[in-house]
């Protein structure tokens, strides 16, 4: 008889896991999977694309409802998990249900922040996170409302683009001196930002919000300095938390997020979690590739095997308000490190090699990202680059022919 496998969010991290599963551990397990948002598992770096207007909604979906069917998966999508009772195995829903489990992933993903400033709980001030926050803003945008965006991070920067696209007037106010600080050096965001100005949004940096204006409605921003800033809407996209009340409410052990080891097993027996909601060594990651890495450690544990996960190279490689953006390990470069750099502003062009030791440790890429994925490759495997140094930032075609010539 299937062991009862329970997973408590229905995210990519928990798509990925079903799929890892279905393969290492074909019938050993009978999934459910609660999901609190009231559809399908979606790609949720699409939805600015959805904002944007560049993609319909239920394209983003992830696999359709006959993928689930075949692989006996019990969904429960709009639905929340309230609770966990780990001595009899249960994990409690809304409307006093329960469900009894063998084994539980938490896969709840995170929340976003919001600023604790006066006039944060006014009508019209919004987080953008999910698909619901896509319907709101779409409805902002329809009217063309003067929008300010706070957050100049990954989130930020595609609510705005998709915002100024779909024909809002959009002001985007972030707290640091360039946009992705944890992404990009500055010459790269100084780009970044050049280019998404170009798009009709107007950016604001070293703002610091104060608080929002209005009286029951949000009329604008007051930043510390004095500035104002008139709107009709504020989307707040400041940053996001692991979601891990239900773990710290049973005593499983938390710090910024879940803590897991390397095979993503929690403090608790028999209860595992993956994505946004675990920290692993310190580290919660916050992004979609650990995630399937962690899901697919945890499925071949689950099914018996000895993988275990190592923690991974953080990596982001997206097109950030239609620019292409890539950067991956160390970028900002360590002392002893040395940088190669190429930087084009007229062709909206910017590439920098970190190399130590011999090896490509480190890649920031805006503009073109044709060859990210083999710097990607390099920093992985920490392959040794002194054949290829002259070659390899004109791309991997021109320095493995210069290499085997």
């Amino acid at each position: 008889m299937s062991e009862p496998l329970v997973i408590v969010g229905n995210g990519m991290a928990a798509v990925r896991l079903v799929d890892e599963l279905s393969k290492a551990a074909l019938g050993r397990y009978a999934i459910a999977v609660i999901g609190e948002e009231p559809r399908l598992a979606y790609n949720r770096v699409l939805l600015s694309s959805v904002l944007a207007g560049e993609t319909a909604s239920h394209d983003i979906e992830l696999k359709p409802a006959s993928w689930w069917r075949d692989r006996g998966v019990t969904l429960k999508y709009g639905c929340t998990a309230t609770g966990i009772d780990v001595g009899r195995r249960e994990l409690k829903i809304e409307n006093d249900e329960s469900i009894v489990f063998s084994k539980l992933v938490l896969a709840t993903g995170s929340t976003p922040l919001r600023l604790d400033v006066p006039g944060a709980e006014l009508a019209g001030v919004h987080t953008f996170r999910d698909s619901r926050d896509v319907d709101l803003l779409l409805t902002l945008a329809a009217r063309k409302k003067r929008v300010v965006v706070i957050g100049g991070g990954l989130l930020g920067l595609e609510a705005a683009y998709g915002l100024a696209k779909a024909g809002s007037p959009v002001t985007l106010v972030h707290l640091m001196d360039r946009l992705m600080e944890r992404q990009l050096d500055a010459p790269a965001a100084e780009l970044l930002k050049s280019l998404v100005e170009l798009k009709n949004i107007r950016i604001v940096l070293n703002a610091n919000t104060a608080r929002f204006l209005g009286e029951t409605c949000v009329q604008g921003v007051e930043l510390t300095d004095g500035r104002r800033i008139d709107a009709d809407a504020v989307i707040v996209a400041a940053g996001i938390r692991p979601s891990i009340a239900l773990a710290k409410a049973v005593g499983i052990p938390v710090n910024r997020g879940v803590l897991v080891d390397d095979v993503m097993q929690t403090g608790a027996p028999g209860i595992f979690a993956l994505g946004e909601c675990a920290e692993h060594r310190g580290i919660c990651y916050g992004l979609v590739e650990p995630a399937y890495q962690q899901a697919r450690v945890l499925a071949q544990h689950l099914a018996g095997g000895s993988d275990s996960y190592d923690g991974s190279v953080v990596a982001t490689n997206l097109k950030v308000s239609g620019v292409n953006v890539f950067s991956a390990g160390d970028f900002m470069g360590a002392e002893g490190s040395e940088a190669l750099v190429l930087d084009d502003i007229r062709r909206g062009t910017y590439k920098k090699l970190v190399i130590a030791a011999g090896r490509l440790t480190g890649a920031v890429l805006v503009g073109d990202v044709a060859n990210a994925l083999w710097y990607l490759e390099l920093i992985r495997d920490r392959q040794p680059i002194a054949g290829i140094r002259c070659q390899m930032m004109f791309g991997r075609s021109l320095a493995l022919a210069s290499e085997a010539a």
